[in-house]
């Protein structure tokens, strides 16, 4: 099969609510349907739900099936995107709690990235589990029973975790390898010496970025797909010591 193809077969359930950040679903999505895989949009209501460019709207994408009417053995993986609203919502759902379990409980690969991993704590997938996300939400993970680390990307067995949209080039590769390999094939971090402490500011970039109006052309978010998915960046992404 080429390589470009290698999830052609595979079914991935896309778990967003309104307010997901809009780059953290779209350009996956991308990823994974020029990869082979088949998508399907997850959410708590039908219709067309809204995505948002850090504070500001942004355009909607179209919902496939309501989370009480999915089944979680139907997909071979789960995504979860981030954004500030869309999993303080899922994770107040108990259909979308007890579908994000489903995966972890077979063994089914999930990535996230942002603040996606707030879901992860609410579910209680958390306890001695390895992760990153967006380091305005260590604190939640940590007391969750995680070990945060301030890395571009994290994997733990079947979890692949990324801090956000500026991590997205280390992030996509490592969703695709995650999401081609048999379920057996689990990797580890190795152990560490607790987490890694908090950030004593907010992120620079993110704070000058609140003060635009960005809305990204389709154009701009199929480039960082492109980039993100160019050979020379394929790389084995799992933490080593």
């Amino acid at each position: 099969m080429s390589n470009t193809r290698r999830l052609s077969g595979r079914n991935i359930a896309a778990l967003a609510a309104d307010g997901f950040e809009k780059v953290e679903l779209v350009v996956p999505l991308r990823a994974l349907q020029l990869a082979g895989a088949n998508v399907d949009i997850v959410s708590l209501r039908r219709g067309r739900i809204r995505g948002v460019n850090l504070h500001m709207p942004a355009s909607r994408v179209g919902v496939d099936k309501l989370v009480t009417e999915a089944d979680p053995d139907a997909y071979d993986g789960l995504l979860l995107p981030g954004g500030f609203i869309n999993p303080d919502l899922l994770r107040q759902s108990a259909a979308a709690r007890d579908f994000v379990r489903a995966f972890d409980h077979s063994g089914k690969p999930i990535v996230t990235l942002c603040h996606g991993p707030w879901v992860l704590a609410s579910a209680g997938l958390l306890k001695g589990r390895t992760l990153t996300s967006w380091p305005g939400i260590r604190d939640d993970l940590v007391n969750a029973g995680a070990t945060w680390l301030d890395r571009e990307v994290v994997r733990d067995r079947n979890l692949v975790t990324s801090r956000g949209p500026q991590d997205m080039r280390a992030f996509l590769p490592a969703m695709l390898d995650i999401f081609a390999e048999p379920t057996s094939q689990q990797q580890t971090v190795p152990d560490h010496d607790g987490s890694d402490p908090s950030l004593d500011k907010p992120l620079g970039w993110a704070m000058a970025a609140l003060r635009w109006s960005p809305k990204p052309s389709a154009t701009a978010l199929t480039s960082v797909v492109a980039a993100a998915l160019t050979p020379p960046l394929r790389r084995h992404l799992s933490i080593r010591a």
